[in-house]
Protein backbone atom coordinates (compact mmCIF):
# COMPACT_ATOMS: atom_id res chain seq x y z
CA UNK A 1 0.00 0.00 0.00
CA UNK A 2 1.18 3.64 -1.37
CA UNK A 3 -0.12 5.95 1.67
CA UNK A 4 -0.05 9.39 0.48
CA UNK A 5 -3.11 10.99 2.77
CA UNK A 6 -0.70 12.94 4.66
CA UNK A 7 2.59 13.14 5.96
CA UNK A 8 1.08 12.40 9.15
CA UNK A 9 1.49 8.31 8.40
CA UNK A 10 4.72 8.02 8.84
CA UNK A 11 6.45 5.55 10.89
CA UNK A 12 9.41 5.83 13.46
CA UNK A 13 12.78 4.37 11.87
CA UNK A 14 15.27 2.04 13.55
CA UNK A 15 17.31 4.93 14.51
CA UNK A 16 14.18 7.32 15.88
CA UNK A 17 13.03 4.19 17.92
CA UNK A 18 16.50 3.52 19.31
CA UNK A 19 16.92 6.99 20.19
CA UNK A 20 13.02 6.79 21.85
CA UNK A 21 14.31 3.94 24.01
CA UNK A 22 17.56 4.95 25.24
CA UNK A 23 15.40 8.81 26.87
CA UNK A 24 16.35 9.93 29.73
CA UNK A 25 13.07 10.68 31.42
CA UNK A 26 11.94 12.18 34.23
CA UNK A 27 8.09 13.99 35.03
CA UNK A 28 7.62 16.86 32.92
CA UNK A 29 4.85 17.80 34.93
CA UNK A 30 7.38 19.15 37.65
CA UNK A 31 9.52 19.97 34.63
CA UNK A 32 11.98 17.56 35.25
CA UNK A 33 12.21 15.56 31.84
CA UNK A 34 15.96 15.89 30.62
CA UNK A 35 14.79 14.79 27.30
CA UNK A 36 11.36 17.04 26.96
CA UNK A 37 13.87 20.20 28.18
CA UNK A 38 16.32 19.16 25.83
CA UNK A 39 14.10 18.86 23.25
CA UNK A 40 11.98 22.43 24.37
CA UNK A 41 15.63 24.43 24.39
CA UNK A 42 16.41 22.94 21.03
CA UNK A 43 13.18 24.22 19.24
CA UNK A 44 13.10 27.66 21.14
CA UNK A 45 16.49 28.04 19.64
CA UNK A 46 15.88 27.09 16.24
CA UNK A 47 12.87 29.52 15.85
CA UNK A 48 14.82 32.02 17.81
CA UNK A 49 12.59 32.60 20.74
CA UNK A 50 13.14 32.46 24.42
CA UNK A 51 10.86 29.61 25.66
CA UNK A 52 9.02 26.74 23.97
CA UNK A 53 6.80 23.42 25.23
CA UNK A 54 6.47 20.35 24.28
CA UNK A 55 2.94 19.50 24.02
CA UNK A 56 0.62 15.89 22.44
CA UNK A 57 -0.57 17.70 19.50
CA UNK A 58 -0.58 20.32 16.66
CA UNK A 59 -4.37 21.27 17.64
CA UNK A 60 -3.67 22.04 20.83
CA UNK A 61 -0.46 23.73 20.63
CA UNK A 62 -2.52 26.30 17.75
CA UNK A 63 -5.21 26.75 20.29
CA UNK A 64 -2.72 27.39 23.39
CA UNK A 65 -1.04 29.88 21.07
CA UNK A 66 -4.88 31.83 20.61
CA UNK A 67 -5.09 31.46 23.74
CA UNK A 68 -2.15 33.06 25.42
CA UNK A 69 -2.92 35.69 22.85
CA UNK A 70 -6.90 36.93 23.54
CA UNK A 71 -9.41 37.31 26.09
CA UNK A 72 -12.42 35.32 25.86
CA UNK A 73 -14.73 37.88 23.71
CA UNK A 74 -11.80 39.07 21.32
CA UNK A 75 -11.81 38.50 17.61
CA UNK A 76 -8.69 36.68 15.56
CA UNK A 77 -8.15 37.65 11.82
CA UNK A 78 -7.35 34.37 9.91
CA UNK A 79 -7.60 32.79 6.64
CA UNK A 80 -10.74 30.86 5.75
CA UNK A 81 -9.53 27.84 4.86
CA UNK A 82 -7.00 27.78 7.96
CA UNK A 83 -6.19 24.94 10.21
CA UNK A 84 -6.89 26.52 12.95
CA UNK A 85 -10.70 27.23 11.67
CA UNK A 86 -11.26 24.37 9.58
CA UNK A 87 -10.28 21.18 11.60
CA UNK A 88 -9.84 22.24 15.08
CA UNK A 89 -13.33 21.83 16.26
CA UNK A 90 -14.57 25.30 17.08
CA UNK A 91 -11.45 24.85 19.67
CA UNK A 92 -11.21 28.74 19.70
CA UNK A 93 -14.96 29.42 20.53
CA UNK A 94 -15.14 26.37 23.32
CA UNK A 95 -11.51 27.67 24.74
CA UNK A 96 -10.16 30.61 24.18
CA UNK A 97 -14.22 32.14 24.03
CA UNK A 98 -13.18 34.25 20.71
CA UNK A 99 -14.70 34.60 17.17
CA UNK A 100 -12.84 34.28 13.93
CA UNK A 101 -12.85 36.89 11.01
CA UNK A 102 -12.11 34.75 8.11
CA UNK A 103 -10.66 35.87 5.09
CA UNK A 104 -10.09 35.36 1.32
CA UNK A 105 -6.47 34.53 0.28
CA UNK A 106 -4.50 34.40 -2.65
CA UNK A 107 -2.71 30.92 -1.95
CA UNK A 108 -3.09 31.01 2.05
CA UNK A 109 -1.54 35.12 1.81
CA UNK A 110 -4.92 37.34 2.90
CA UNK A 111 -4.48 40.62 1.48
CA UNK A 112 -2.95 43.16 3.63
CA UNK A 113 -6.25 45.43 2.57
CA UNK A 114 -8.43 43.12 3.74
CA UNK A 115 -6.66 42.37 7.08
CA UNK A 116 -6.75 46.49 7.87
CA UNK A 117 -10.00 47.04 6.97
CA UNK A 118 -10.98 43.93 9.22
CA UNK A 119 -9.27 45.15 11.80
CA UNK A 120 -12.00 46.53 14.52
CA UNK A 121 -12.22 50.17 15.44
CA UNK A 122 -12.52 51.02 19.31
CA UNK A 123 -16.02 51.01 19.42
CA UNK A 124 -18.01 49.32 22.69
CA UNK A 125 -20.67 46.92 20.37
CA UNK A 126 -17.50 45.45 18.70
CA UNK A 127 -14.94 42.88 19.51
CA UNK A 128 -11.54 43.92 19.77
CA UNK A 129 -9.27 42.64 17.67
CA UNK A 130 -6.34 40.93 19.59
CA UNK A 131 -4.56 37.96 17.41
CA UNK A 132 -3.79 37.85 13.59
CA UNK A 133 -2.91 33.90 12.73
CA UNK A 134 -1.38 32.90 9.27
CA UNK A 135 -0.43 29.24 8.61
CA UNK A 136 2.98 28.47 6.64
CA UNK A 137 3.22 26.51 4.88
CA UNK A 138 -0.91 25.97 4.12
CA UNK A 139 -2.25 23.12 4.23
CA UNK A 140 -5.50 23.45 2.47
CA UNK A 141 -4.14 25.07 -0.51
CA UNK A 142 -1.73 22.18 -1.22
CA UNK A 143 1.61 23.20 0.74
CA UNK A 144 1.68 26.67 -0.35
CA UNK A 145 4.29 28.82 0.86
CA UNK A 146 3.90 32.10 2.32
CA UNK A 147 6.93 34.52 1.69
CA UNK A 148 9.20 36.50 4.26
CA UNK A 149 8.26 39.29 2.81
CA UNK A 150 4.55 38.98 3.01
CA UNK A 151 4.59 37.84 6.55
CA UNK A 152 7.02 41.20 7.32
CA UNK A 153 3.92 42.88 6.26
CA UNK A 154 1.70 41.30 8.23
CA UNK A 155 3.61 41.68 11.27
CA UNK A 156 3.80 45.36 10.80
CA UNK A 157 -0.06 45.48 10.39
CA UNK A 158 -0.34 43.39 13.67
CA UNK A 159 2.53 45.15 15.62
CA UNK A 160 1.50 48.67 14.05
CA UNK A 161 -1.93 47.91 15.94
CA UNK A 162 -0.83 46.32 18.64
CA UNK A 163 -2.21 43.45 17.74
CA UNK A 164 -0.97 39.90 19.02
CA UNK A 165 0.79 37.50 15.74
CA UNK A 166 0.90 33.53 16.35
CA UNK A 167 1.76 31.26 13.28
CA UNK A 168 0.51 27.93 12.70
CA UNK A 169 4.23 26.76 11.41
CA UNK A 170 2.99 23.03 11.43
CA UNK A 171 5.77 22.44 7.99
CA UNK A 172 7.55 25.40 8.67
CA UNK A 173 10.39 23.16 8.34
CA UNK A 174 8.88 22.84 4.47
CA UNK A 175 8.86 26.37 4.00
CA UNK A 176 12.30 26.89 5.11
CA UNK A 177 13.87 24.10 3.01
CA UNK A 178 12.30 25.03 -0.02
CA UNK A 179 12.98 29.01 0.05
CA UNK A 180 16.57 28.83 1.94
CA UNK A 181 15.29 31.19 4.63
CA UNK A 182 16.73 30.45 7.76
CA UNK A 183 13.33 29.03 10.01
CA UNK A 184 14.44 31.88 12.53
CA UNK A 185 14.26 34.32 10.28
CA UNK A 186 11.00 33.06 9.11
CA UNK A 187 9.37 33.39 12.28
CA UNK A 188 10.84 36.18 13.33
CA UNK A 189 8.08 38.60 13.77
CA UNK A 190 5.59 36.30 15.19
CA UNK A 191 4.57 36.66 19.09
CA UNK A 192 4.18 32.81 19.58
CA UNK A 193 4.46 29.73 16.95
CA UNK A 194 3.73 26.25 16.63
CA UNK A 195 5.34 23.41 15.05
CA UNK A 196 5.06 20.16 14.22
CA UNK A 197 7.16 17.21 14.76
CA UNK A 198 5.38 14.27 13.56
CA UNK A 199 4.34 15.59 10.28
CA UNK A 200 6.89 15.84 7.48
CA UNK A 201 9.78 15.22 10.25
CA UNK A 202 8.46 11.74 11.17
CA UNK A 203 8.03 11.59 14.56
CA UNK A 204 5.19 9.96 15.86
CA UNK A 205 3.90 12.72 17.83
CA UNK A 206 3.94 16.17 19.12
CA UNK A 207 4.17 19.81 18.62
CA UNK A 208 5.86 22.64 20.47
CA UNK A 209 4.77 26.00 21.00
CA UNK A 210 7.39 28.55 21.52
CA UNK A 211 7.35 32.29 22.05
CA UNK A 212 8.32 34.63 25.41
CA UNK A 213 9.33 33.53 29.04
CA UNK A 214 6.12 35.26 29.62
CA UNK A 215 3.76 33.51 27.36
CA UNK A 216 4.91 30.02 27.30
CA UNK A 217 4.60 30.43 31.41
CA UNK A 218 0.92 31.23 30.29
CA UNK A 219 1.13 28.29 27.85
CA UNK A 220 2.02 25.60 30.77
CA UNK A 221 -1.18 26.23 32.68
CA UNK A 222 -2.91 25.79 30.05
CA UNK A 223 -1.18 22.57 28.37
CA UNK A 224 -2.04 21.27 32.35
CA UNK A 225 -5.90 22.57 31.87
CA UNK A 226 -6.34 20.82 28.61
CA UNK A 227 -4.97 17.60 30.04
CA UNK A 228 -1.82 17.88 28.35
CA UNK A 229 0.74 17.56 31.27
CA UNK A 230 2.38 14.45 30.74
CA UNK A 231 5.07 12.77 33.16
CA UNK A 232 7.71 10.83 31.56
CA UNK A 233 7.01 12.56 28.04
CA UNK A 234 10.74 12.06 27.17
CA UNK A 235 10.38 8.94 25.62
CA UNK A 236 7.91 10.53 22.84
CA UNK A 237 10.23 13.96 22.84
CA UNK A 238 13.89 11.88 22.06
CA UNK A 239 11.65 10.98 18.83
CA UNK A 240 11.20 14.80 18.10
CA UNK A 241 14.99 15.57 19.10
CA UNK A 242 15.58 12.57 16.71
CA UNK A 243 13.60 14.20 14.05
CA UNK A 244 14.88 18.20 14.06
CA UNK A 245 18.78 16.86 14.05
CA UNK A 246 18.07 14.92 11.42
CA UNK A 247 14.88 15.04 9.53
CA UNK A 248 14.74 18.66 8.35
CA UNK A 249 16.94 19.10 4.99
CA UNK A 250 15.90 15.70 3.62
CA UNK A 251 12.11 17.37 3.22
CA UNK A 252 14.16 18.21 0.34
CA UNK A 253 13.69 14.78 -1.08
CA UNK A 254 9.92 15.53 -0.48
CA UNK A 255 9.76 18.14 -2.21
CA UNK A 256 11.36 17.06 -5.57
CA UNK A 257 8.88 13.87 -5.80
CA UNK A 258 6.36 15.99 -5.46
CA UNK A 259 7.44 17.79 -8.71
CA UNK A 260 8.25 14.52 -10.35
CA UNK A 261 4.81 13.03 -9.38
CA UNK A 262 3.38 16.14 -11.55
CA UNK A 263 5.42 15.82 -14.70
CA UNK A 264 4.59 12.35 -14.58
CA UNK A 265 0.80 13.25 -14.74
CA UNK A 266 1.49 16.42 -16.72
CA UNK A 267 0.01 15.14 -19.79
CA UNK A 268 -3.31 13.20 -18.74
CA UNK A 269 -6.25 14.60 -19.51
CA UNK A 270 -8.76 13.65 -17.51
CA UNK A 271 -7.00 15.63 -14.69
CA UNK A 272 -5.22 18.82 -13.94
CA UNK A 273 -2.25 19.30 -12.17
CA UNK A 274 -0.98 23.48 -11.76
CA UNK A 275 2.40 22.67 -12.20
CA UNK A 276 3.04 25.90 -10.27
CA UNK A 277 1.63 25.37 -7.65
CA UNK A 278 3.34 22.47 -6.39
CA UNK A 279 6.08 24.52 -3.83
CA UNK A 280 6.67 21.81 -1.02
CA UNK A 281 5.24 18.07 -0.48
CA UNK A 282 1.60 18.39 -1.88
CA UNK A 283 0.24 18.18 -4.84
CA UNK A 284 -3.69 18.86 -5.61
CA UNK A 285 -5.16 17.10 -8.48
CA UNK A 286 -8.41 18.34 -10.22
CA UNK A 287 -10.78 15.94 -11.59
CA UNK A 288 -12.54 16.30 -14.72
CA UNK A 289 -16.31 15.96 -15.89
CA UNK A 290 -18.40 12.93 -14.28
CA UNK A 291 -15.45 11.72 -12.34
CA UNK A 292 -15.83 12.70 -8.97
CA UNK A 293 -12.67 12.87 -5.96
CA UNK A 294 -14.55 10.61 -3.65
CA UNK A 295 -14.97 7.79 -6.74
CA UNK A 296 -11.56 8.31 -7.57
CA UNK A 297 -10.24 7.98 -4.13
CA UNK A 298 -12.31 4.57 -3.60
CA UNK A 299 -10.88 3.32 -7.57
CA UNK A 300 -7.22 4.36 -6.28
CA UNK A 301 -7.79 2.83 -2.62
CA UNK A 302 -8.49 -1.06 -4.69
CA UNK A 303 -5.21 -0.72 -6.73
CA UNK A 304 -2.92 -0.36 -3.29
CA UNK A 305 -2.68 3.68 -3.17
CA UNK A 306 -4.40 6.05 -0.77
CA UNK A 307 -4.82 9.80 -0.61
CA UNK A 308 -7.35 12.15 0.25
CA UNK A 309 -10.00 13.81 -1.53
CA UNK A 310 -10.32 17.64 -0.27
CA UNK A 311 -13.54 18.88 -2.55
CA UNK A 312 -15.86 17.61 -4.62
CA UNK A 313 -13.25 17.81 -7.70
CA UNK A 314 -9.96 18.12 -5.70
CA UNK A 315 -7.73 15.54 -4.26
CA UNK A 316 -4.51 16.03 -2.00
CA UNK A 317 -1.69 14.15 -2.38
CA UNK A 318 1.18 14.06 0.47
CA UNK A 319 5.06 13.02 -0.04
CA UNK A 320 6.98 12.26 2.93
CA UNK A 321 9.51 10.56 4.17
CA UNK A 322 8.21 7.09 3.70
CA UNK A 323 7.45 7.13 0.10
CA UNK A 324 10.47 6.61 -2.31
CA UNK A 325 11.20 7.73 -5.98
CA UNK A 326 10.14 4.40 -7.09
CA UNK A 327 6.96 4.60 -4.81
CA UNK A 328 6.22 7.65 -6.60
CA UNK A 329 6.31 6.88 -9.92
CA UNK A 330 4.22 3.80 -8.93
CA UNK A 331 1.56 6.07 -7.62
CA UNK A 332 1.49 7.91 -10.98
CA UNK A 333 1.55 4.58 -13.08
CA UNK A 334 -1.51 3.43 -10.68
CA UNK A 335 -3.40 6.74 -11.65
CA UNK A 336 -2.50 6.53 -15.36
CA UNK A 337 -3.94 3.19 -15.30
CA UNK A 338 -7.12 3.77 -13.28
CA UNK A 339 -8.38 6.95 -15.59
CA UNK A 340 -7.83 5.09 -18.58
CA UNK A 341 -11.14 2.75 -16.96
CA UNK A 342 -13.23 5.76 -16.87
Amino acid sequence: MIDLRSDTVTRPSPAMLQAMMNAKVGDDVYAEDPTVNELQETIADILGKEAAIFVPSGTMSNQIGVKVNTKPGDEVIIEKDAHIFYFETAAPAIISNVQLRQLPSNSGEMQLADIEEAIRPDVYYFPKTTCICLENTHNRHGGAILSHEYIQQVAAIAHGNNIAFHLDGARIWNASVATGVKIADYVKEFDTVSVCLSKGLGAPVGSVLAGTKEKITLARKWRKILGGGMRQAGIIAAAGLFAVKNNIERLAEDHANAKMFGKLLEDVDEIHIDQNAIATNMVVIQTKGELTSQNFVSACKSEGLLFNAIASDKIRIVFHLDISTKDTTEAANIIKSILKKH
